[in-house]
């Protein structure tokens, strides 16, 4: 197995930016900001191999330049879109080998049209996927461009991964999204035991992600509009008379948007 790590590297309020680490070589997922990575990398004694995208958010590509500028000629991987910094347009079912890591390519629209992901399928702790903005520890992104019904096929496309996939998203939203969890599945134990955990590790400033997937289906209720409690609670919040998985899943984001 290749020795590797992956580590957060904190910016803006709420970001990470994800460093994948190889014998002295890095490869950075969405660097909003440059500054964090530059000193992460120089602290680190790393040089930076790749860069990989998944959307075209400002959080999420805004260092790419100043990146390139101090790693010249380093490649940057992501999706079509007007980010004119990528260097390799990717599509769904892509591979890519960076590092002898092989990378497969998902897209995933909903939170933005252009969305994809990067599911590695070797890490220390088992498969790792690199999701961006779209599916969150406990929750999922906001529709910004993309429909319900999209993000509802992206998140089954992720549900469908091995259940030890580590998720790693790129944002620190896991207790707002666990307290708004809890009201929809007010009786999920596994749930209340990890909003307790959440809570826990955030009092001692330690990051809650990566995720794993076992746990986001047990817990995440956008990953959960099949379950007869989530349909119910959801449906009593919306007044809806009738209903299928789809409108149960654009009520509970309309919900999350106003929580």
């Amino acid at each position: 197995m290749i020795m590797l790590s992956i580590s957060p590297i904190s910016a803006f309020s709420d970001n990470y930016i994800w460093c994948v680490a190889h014998e002295g070589k890095a490869i950075i997922v969405d660097p909003g900001d440059a500054a964090p990575v530059l000193k992460y990398l120089d602290e680190n004694g790393l040089s930076l191999s790749a860069i990989i995208i998944t959307h075209h958010h400002y959080d999420h590509v805004n260092g790419i330049e100043l990146l390139c500028e101090r790693y010249h000629n380093t490649p940057v991987y992501g999706p079509e879109n007007q980010c004119k910094s990528i260097t390799q347009r990717l599509k769904h079912d892509d591979t890519i080998t960076l590092l002898d890591l092989s990378f497969r390519v998902f897209a995933v629209p909903g939170h933005t049209l252009d969305h994809i992901a990067y599911y590695l399928e070797t890490s220390p702790s088992g498969p790792a996927l690199f999701c961006g903005d779209t599916l969150f520890a406990g929750g999922c992104g906001r529709l910004f461009e993309g429909t319900p019904k999209q993000m509802l096929n992206s998140l089954g496309l992720i549900q469908a991964l091995a259940a030890d996939t580590e998720v790693y998203c790129a944002h620190e939203y896991t207790l707002s999204n666990l307290r708004f969890a809890c009201v929809v599945d007010p009786e999920n134990r596994d749930l209340l035991s990890r909003l307790e955990d959440t809570q826990a590790r955030r009092q001692a400033n330690l990051p809650t992600v990566p995720s794993k997937l076992a746990l986001e289906l047990l817990t995440n209720p956008f990953l959960r509009t099949d379950n007869a409690t989530v349909q119910q609670q959801v449906a009593t919040h919306a007044a809806l008379k009738y209903w299928n998985q789809n409108d149960i899943f654009a009520s509970l984001r309309a919900w999350k948007d106003d929580f």
